[in-house]
Parts: C-alpha cells; sequence; structure tokens
C-alpha cells in the first residue's frame, strides 16, 4: 500500500474510534505500535508527560477510558505502561550528524455528535464515530494520520537524510491542556527546528497558510462558588446563595475593560447552579475562558476575573474556589522557520496558492511548545494545510482525506528534506 492509501486508511480508523483529551488510550496504542513497526524509538507515559504540569485531567473519565481501550484490544501491558496519561513520542537518529528536527501532530477530538447525514463521508464510507457525543471535528484524526505517514517516509529515505526527528503526538490539544507537560518534560529543549500545522482553519482546498505569528494566550478557568443552605421559604436569611455570587460575577466579568495593549476576549461558557426550587444554592460552577492577544493581555483578563470572583464571594458571603484547566500562548516563530515552510509551499504542486498569516483568531496549543523550543534556539513556524471546511467543531466536518492529505503529506516531506536532507533543493 502505498504512503497516500495508508495514510487515508489511518485517518478514517482513527475516526471511527474518536477520544478526548486525557483519554486517548486507543489511539496512542496504535499509534505506538506502528511507530515501534517503523523501526522509531517509542516514549509514552510519564516519560512523554511531566504529570505536575498536567492541567484539566479528569481521572474519573480516565479510568473509564482505559477500560473501554482495554474492551477494544488495547494490551494489559502497554496500558500499565502509560501510567493513565495519553501521549506519544517517537524519536529517530539517521546516524549521521546534522539537525534535530521536531514536529507536533494532536490526537484528541472534540465533544460534538457527528452528523448521520447519508451525504456526509464518513457516513458514506462507513467511518463514522462510533463512540456517541465524541467526533473528530476538528481534524486531529488527519493530523495523526499525516505524523505517521511522516515517520514512515522518514525510516523509508533515511540513507538520504541526516540528523535526528521527535515526533509528538500529543493529547489534549482542545481546552490547551497537553503541550504543557510535554514541554515541561524538556522534550523540545535541544531540537534545531520545531513545526506544527493544522488542517482547514483560514485556508480551502489548495492553498497552503503559513504563520509568523497570531494566536491568541488563553487560559480555562473553572470558578466554583460554595453557599450555605437554608429553607428557602421558612428562612431565607439563613442562607447565602452560590448562585447569587455567580450570576453577579458573570455579569461584571461581561464589562470587564478593554486595554490598549493589544485585543482581548472572554467568554462564559457555562453556568451550572443550585439544588432545587426551594432551596438557596450552595453550588455554582462557572465555566470560562480568556483569550489576548499576548501574553500581557490575557493576564490582565484573568486578574480581573480574580478580583470580580473574590468581590462576588465576599458580597454574598459564600466561599469560592478558581481553577486553571488550560492554558496556552501567543505564537513564538522566527524568521528562518517562516522561510523554511514559503520555500517548501512553493515545491508542493497540490497548492496553487501560499497565503501568509501574522494574525490568527484562534488559539493553539502548539504555541506553548514554540515558545519553549525558540527560547532554546529553535528555528520554526506554523502552517495550514488546506480543507473545504465550513467551519471546525460541526457535526458535517470533513477534511475531504483523497484530495487533501496527499498534498500535506508532500509538504511534511519536502520540509525535511530543506531542514535534513544529505542534498538539500
Amino acid at each position: 500500500m502505498n504512503i497516500f492509501e495508508e495514510a487515508i486508511q489511518t485517518r478514517r480508523k482513527f475516526h471511527s474510534r474518536p477520544e478526548e483529551g486525557w483519554t486517548e488510550f486507543e489511539t496512542s496504542y496504535l499509534v505506538a505500535d506502528r511507530l515501534k513497526t517503523l523501526g522509531w524509538k517509542v516514549a509514552v507515559g510519564l516519560d512523554v508527560i511531566d504529570a505536575e504540569a498536567v492541567l484539566g485531567r479528569d481521572p474519573e473519565l480516565v479510568q473509564k477510558a482505559m477500560k473501554r481501550a482495554a474492551s477494544q484490544g488495547v494490551p494489559a501491558e502497554f496500558l500499565e505502561r502509560t501510567n493513565g496519561y495519553t501521549g506519544v513520542i517517537g524519536t529517530f537518529d539517521t546516524g549521521r550528524k546534522g539537525p534535530k528536527t521536531a514536529f507536533r501532530f494532536d490526537m484528541d477530538c472534540v465533544q460534538v455528535q457527528e452528523s448521520n447525514d447519508e451525504n456526509h463521508l464518513p457516513v458514506k464510507e462507513g467511518f463514522v464515530s462510533q463512540i456517541p457525543g465524541l467526533m473528530h471535528a476538528c481534524g486531529h484524526d488527519g493530523h495523526t494520520a499525516l505524523g505517521l505517514s511522516l515517520a514512515r517516509w522518514i525510516g523509508e529515505n533515511k540513507d538520504e537524510l541526516c540528523g535526528s526527528f521527535v515526533l509528538i503526538f500529543q493529547p489534549a490539544e482542545e481546552g490547551t491542556r497537553g503541550a504543557a507537560p510535554i514541554a515541561a518534560k524538556g522534550w523540545v529543549d535541544d531540537v534545531d527546528y520545531f513545526f506544527a500545522g493544522h488542517c482547514g482553519m483560514y485556508c480551502q482546498k489548495g492553498e497552503i497558510g503559513i504563520c509568523s505569528g497570531g494566536f491568541f494566550a488563553t487560559s480555562k478557568l473553572d470558578i466554583r462558588f460554595t453557599g450555605v443552605p437554608s429553607h428557602a421559604g421558612a428562612f431565607p436569611e439563613r442562607g447565602r446563595s452560590a448562585l447569587s455570587a455567580a450570576c453577579s460575577a458573570v455579569m461584571m466579568m461581561q464589562g470587564i475593560s478593554r486595554t490598549s495593549q493589544g485585543d482581548s476576549r472572554i467568554s462564559i461558557g457555562k453556568l451550572t447552579a443550585g439544588e432545587g426550587r426551594n432551596v438557596t444554592p450552595v453550588h455554582a460552577l462557572i465555566q470560562l475562558e480568556t483569550r489576548g492577544e499576548t501574553e500581557e493581555v490575557n493576564e490582565f483578563l484573568v486578574n480581573n476575573v480574580r478580583n470580580i470572583v473574590k468581590g462576588a464571594a465576599e458580597a454574598y458571603e459564600t466561599k469560592y474556589e478558581i481553577k486553571i484547566v488550560g492554558h496556552a500562548t501567543s505564537l513564538m516563530t522566527t524568521p528562518k522557520g517562516v522561510e523554511l515552510l514559503k520555500k517548501t509551499a512553493s515545491l508542493v504542486e497540490g497548492y496553487g496558492k501560499v497565503r501568509t498569516f501574522d494574525r490568527v483568531g484562534g488559539s493553539e496549543d502548539a504555541t506553548v511548545l514554540f515558545k519553549r523550543a525558540v527560547e532554546h534556539g529553535a528555528d520554526g513556524a506554523f502552517f495550514m494545510w488546506g480543507v473545504n471546511n465550513q467551519g471546525h467543531h460541526k457535526p458535517d466536518f470533513d477534511l475531504q482525506d483523497v484530495e487533501t492529505m496527499p498534498p500535506a503529506i508532500l509538504f511534511c516531506q519536502n520540509l525535511v528534506k530543506q531542514t535534513n536532507g544529505i542534498n538539500k533543493n
């Protein structure tokens, strides 16, 4: 089977078994097993992850996922090796002196129920999600398959390459939770080049985007208020309402001032509270995110949120807890990294249009790895490979793998030729 056909088949296998962040045990096993077969050294579990830097991991959800993985044939020995932490890193040394080049590929899905429309390609071709409420609606299945195709190509072409390679298959990109513990483990501290990419986003089929900057720094926060119960009719004065404190905080957060230092965003995505209509609400949970054009702008928002929550808790005489469950920073690249991507794009016939971006409206977990790598002396930049999408995280998302994955694979191959080729073109 040629490398393109294998990548498409692999992507569809991943698509049918989506796993959310920190639960990617089936995916991690398939990645680790494939890398081992291809002759790569493989690290998993706590060899990949610094547990002290982990954010937003639910141990109960992890245990359920491990049981599900076991029921799908993932060996007990592998699950034990993970110590309950997903993520795989493959390393390969050509045996010749040269640069160390690293790529990041994310593996997790999103919490979306996939469309059952007969015109939706995964339905027509029989690889629709088998897990209710979960779907690869952001294309990470394609990213992971792209990484494995690159591993195969590097192994098959090692005699024409020099230096060494690190392929990072990252868990928990959604919610910006998985990059920090890999960075903290030091995996990109000694690399010469670091690259990461994403399908779609601002690029359609036949286009490739080169990012020299952009992405908002972001923090994901869970805020809990705890009040005092009372009978709402007989003794209302004895209660302390967590719901009232939460509602007050939410309204004040919407009024946080803008800043002259850059664009800012705040999104209160969820508020749940209360026990019943005749009980003073004891518990309230707010799930929100802040985003800033720079790390400083994002921290400005976070500090305002902290002050507001503290004030609301004092006003309503409740207790409160603020927990950071995800974080990413703004994108740090280098001119050399950007130029390498531009040159590579010119070598791939499948990309008739090369777009450049210094501003991107979303957030991306790989920024944490970029910051660590660049601060340690690496060159690098971020790329987008085009797919015809009507927006990510939607039930009908698809990446037209037969048409869009081959040029993305060629792009990565040509990039490696630029960084580690014995005879660079």
